[in-house]
């Protein structure tokens, strides 16, 4: 039993030596302290800042071809604009995967861009090529790569700009693109939020308001790209058909001036030919036409309305990093390492 005590009172760890271990060593904070909170503060005092700014969105989900005033019309044209709509494979939550296709962040690179200064005035390309600051030990670091990288032979394409086949530089800055923005969709209710970021508050601004505009225009096209083809179909054919019946009108017309006292039953029955011919292709015009108005009436239908329930505005302050928090952090983590270093003997020995 008294060994079995002693164990007990073995394992139990006495704050005052714990205190006391501390306190020995108190003179170890005065010089490890101010060390890291110089280093940390030239760390973080060393990475540029950056701001942010969001944007919300939330489009028409479903749109129904049966209903409405213009399904309405449409029906009054014998045509059923119900019979024509088709479900969409693009989903709003695959609208996030477009940061992953080239083609769509590249859109973006001729974006006229200016900072809260006035000091730069220029593309978005360019702004991210040549305009961003960067932490000091960066510069060197960059220099010393530049020695041992080998050639970029990669030049992308040749003539037209194609952006699938990217020159190594371009490749980097549609990399440093895709981390500036972020699209997410609310599973719930569908509301699409566009946050960016940038080392100036505006260019954070006017770059949420491009990738909206730019996604409004996708979407706008994706949903109405059937219908516009449809739509210039039918006009193609109604312009043929207009051209045929007034080609056929104006036969009708000269042979039956020509022969306006003629009484043979030949000469009458061609005309009744010419006539019946003319007829056709009026009627064959009327519905095409009609068709023509159908295809036009189902293109307003499929254009998606957008509610902006948030627009995007410029930040007052920056969001990172956090140069207090880091510095407070490294901090408490240094002070805690020392308290582990001043009382390890205790474990030890234990």
């Amino acid at each position: 039993m008294e060994e079995k005590k002693t164990n007990n009172n073995s394992d139990v760890i006495d704050l005052r030596v714990v205190f006391s271990k501390i306190w020995a060593n108190r003179k170890l904070f005065y010089k490890v302290l101010p060390v890291v909170f110089v280093l940390s503060c030239i760390y973080i005092f060393s990475i540029p800042r950056y701001y942010t700014s969001d944007t919300k969105l939330a489009p028409e989900l479903d749109n129904s071809m049966s209903g409405g005033t213009l399904g309405n019309i449409a029906s009054s044209f014998g045509i059923d604009l119900g019979d024509m709509q088709t479900s969409d494979a693009i989903t709003p939550l695959l609208y996030p995967d477009l940061m992953e296709d080239n083609k769509f962040v590249a859109e973006l690179f001729n974006i006229k861009v200016v900072d809260q200064d006035g000091e730069i005035s220029t593309t978005y390309y360019n702004y991210i090529e040549k305009k961003q600051k960067r932490a000091w030990w960066k510069y060197p670091i960059g220099w010393v790569k530049n020695l041992f990288k080998p050639k970029d032979k990669s030049k992308g394409g040749k003539g037209e700009f194609n952006p699938y086949y990217l020159s190594k530089r371009q490749d980097d800055v549609v990399n440093a693109m895709r981390d500036n923005i972020s699209l997410k969709v609310d599973k719930k209710t569908g509301v699409i939020t566009i946050s960016t970021k940038a080392q100036d508050p505006l260019i954070a601004k006017t770059l949420a308001d491009s990738v909206r505009t730019k996604l409004q225009t996708f979407i706008t096209e994706y949903r109405t790209n059937k219908a516009h083809i449809d739509e210039q179909y039918y006009k193609k054919l109604v312009d043929e058909a207009k051209a045929g019946y007034e080609k056929a009108r104006q036969i009708y017309g000269s042979y039956a001036d020509a022969n306006m006292d003629v009484t043979l039953e030949s000469f009458r029955a061609k005309q009744t030919d010419l006539e019946n011919d003319m007829q056709l292709k009026y009627n064959t015009y009327t519905t095409l036409m009609t068709q023509y108005q159908a295809a036009k009436a189902k293109v307003q239908e499929r254009t998606p309305a957008f509610t902006m329930l948030k627009g995007a505005s410029v930040a007052i302050k920056p969001a990172g990093p956090k140069r207090m928090i880091f510095v407070i952090g490294m901090m408490f983590l240094a002070t805690i390492a020392i308290c582990i270093y001043s009382i390890k003997d205790i474990f030890v020995s234990n």
